[in-house]
């Protein structure tokens, strides 16, 4: 299944994508795609409701706003430096063990919203990435049960303020963790929709100009070792999100270093996951 959430920002409803490319709206399922749907079998009743359901439901028009796929998690999970070529251009040592840090939840937007430089800003950065979404309550999972734990997938872009980041002192939160830097969607796969999660073609443009185009076959750590590996330090609830890191190609990596301004646009995607695209402006 292909989950998507539709509608105005704050007030969106659940939604599938099905086979012919229409978006189905299932609010009459009555259930938003938050913590109590993951964790109650609510993948289970949402196929059920849409095999019954999916020829009759309401279509939903292309031309309404797709908002994230899951309605805000208890936590985003970021894994850093997880892509051997990107380590690389960043001049860091591959990490012996995962590095971890958080982007807060108010970053969450939908997959086109426009990306809004936050104040002061002066290094806005790119990341494409994959994300992993939880759907079973996951505490010190071992890696040979950790798909099981896996509600799907979904397209991310890690937004990065490298100057709030790097040279304000503290953590990485800070630098990622404004108001719309987590863009996620356009739509969350269950797993049997990505059948080889650890070789997905991933790529970036920005102003029509590729600047990341690599696989998460690069990945240092894979996806069933990151939700075991995060579970023994956290608590992972049903719809909590993991991003797994970005391949080379940032705009910190460039030579000059190149950052986002007003009116670039940039576009991602994913094999399997779709595609996205925000346009970048100013705060206001």
């Amino acid at each position: 299944m292909k989950l998507i959430r539709f509608g105005e920002p704050g007030k969106e409803k659940p939604g599938a994508l099905v086979q012919d490319g229409s978006r189905i709206d299932a609010s009459g399922l009555g259930l938003d795609y938050n913590e109590a749907f993951f964790g109650n079998n609510g993948l289970k009743e949402l196929d059920s409701w849409l095999q019954k359901n999916a020829p009759s439901a309401p279509r939903v028009a292309s031309s309404v706003r797709l908002g994230p796929p899951v309605c805000r998690p208890s936590k985003i999970v970021c894994i850093g430096l997880n892509y051997r070529d990107h380590a690389a251009e960043t001049k860091a040592e591959p990490p012996k063990e995962p590095v971890i840090f958080f982007k807060a939840t108010t970053s969450l937007v939908g997959p086109n919203d426009d990306l809004v430089r936050p104040l002061t800003s002066t290094k806005v950065d790119w990341e494409v990435e994959l994300a992993v979404v939880i759907g079973r309550k996951a505490s010190y999972v071992s890696q040979e049960k950790a798909l099981d734990h896996v509600a799907g997938y979904a397209l991310h872009n890690d937004y990065s303020e490298r100057s709030f980041q790097l040279e304000r002192g503290g953590q990485w939160v800070k630098g990622k963790s404004a108001d719309t830097f987590a863009p996620l969607g356009p739509f969350l796969a269950t797993p049997d929709e990505i059948p080889n999660v650890g070789n997905l073609k991933m790529w970036l443009k920005v102003n029509g100009n590729v600047r990341q185009n690599g696989s998460t076959s690069n990945m240092i750590f894979d996806v069933a070792t990151l939700v075991s590996y995060v579970s023994q330090f956290m608590t992972l609830l049903p719809g909590d999100v993991i991003s797994t890191g970005t391949p080379a190609g940032v705009g910190m990596g460039m030579k000059p270093p190149t950052y986002l301004n007003a009116g670039d646009v940039v576009e991602l995607g994913i094999e399997g996951l779709g595609e996205s695209r925000q346009a970048v402006k100013e705060y206001m």
